[in-house]
């Protein structure tokens, strides 16, 4: 029960509030992706997940931190997307990664688009008390890509180790 608990709170709760820290502040905070390693270290062996397996998992997400914090040395993405990344492939099936990635950039490039267009239409006046609303229609501004992560991470999770145990 617990670990059924855990298993449909944590990571989907986490892709929630990542999304929508990141629609309103433009920040992904260090302790989300901190408390998503280490609930996976508390649900891993819950779920059943071996040694052999968790360790799989954590070489992977090493990878993907690698990976995208190359991204962030050229400016193309930022930090907090970087760690959000490489934490959330802890929680993924390894044969999900590339599903992931894949999903998550066409999910990015979509809303990248979509605020383009948006940015160019004036904002309406009695919008303009919104301070994140405001900020988001600024085209100095960056895309909130922890909507494409989260998205997409949703999108994924159904295959993952995790949800394989629900019920077991």
């Amino acid at each position: 029960m617990i670990k059924d608990l855990l298993i449909l709170t944590v990571f989907p709760g986490a892709m929630v509030l990542a999304a929508a820290t990141d629609l309103f502040t433009m920040t992904l905070p260090n302790r989300l992706a901190l408390a998503l390693v280490a609930f996976f270290f508390v649900v891993a062996p819950l779920a059943g997940l071996g040694w052999s397996e968790v360790g799989l998992h954590v070489a992977l997400a090493l990878v993907a931190l690698v990976a995208t914090f190359t991204l962030f040395s050229f400016g193309w993405i930022g930090g907090g997307d970087a760690k959000l990344f490489a934490a959330t492939c802890l929680w993924l099936n390894p044969d999900a990664l590339f599903t992931y990635s894949i999903y998550t950039s066409l999910i990015g490039a979509a809303l990248a688009l979509a605020l383009l267009l948006w940015r160019k239409i004036p904002l309406p006046a009695m919008l303009n008390s919104q301070g994140w609303l405001v900020r988001l229609h600024s085209p100095k501004e960056g895309v909130p890509y922890g909507i494409a992560l989260a998205a997409a991470g949703l999108l994924v999770y159904p295959q993952s180790p995790f949800m394989a145990a629900l019920g077991g």
